[in-house]
């Protein structure tokens, strides 16, 4: 395991600072494309509210068993609380680990959780 003092002394090659700012025509495109992604993931990005509902349904659901529950209300959990891997506080990047966790939870529950969708 590095100590403390390798870690530090780590040199970020030059490349990785740009010699010169960005043009006006460069931010300009770069303004662009930001907005025509976040417009198209728009609707991708709301789609958690319907697994949240599904994962809430499952939850409430009496013959499913509770160790089952328990990965729910772990993901649940975790969504929930500002305590995580990236800070909600940070704008949209904040919640991305949050829709990861739930989208394992969905992909681990596999078909027995698509009945609780509207």
């Amino acid at each position: 395991m590095k100590n403390h003092k390798e870690i530090t002394d780590i040199n970020i090659p030059e490349e990785f600072y740009p010699e010169k700012p960005l043009t006006e025509t460069e931010i300009f495109e770069l303004d662009k494309n930001v907005e025509i992604k976040t417009r198209v993931n728009k609707k991708n990005i709301f789609k958690i509210f319907s697994h949240l509902k599904a994962l809430r349904r499952y939850m409430m659901d009496k013959n499913i068993k509770w160790y089952r529950k328990s990965v729910v209300i772990a993901a649940l959990v975790y969504f929930i609380t500002p305590v995580d891997a990236i800070p909600d506080f940070a704008p949209l990047v904040g919640f991305l680990d949050d829709i990861g966790v739930i989208a394992w939870t969905i992909k681990f529950l596999g078909n027995e959780i698509t009945g609780y969708y509207d």
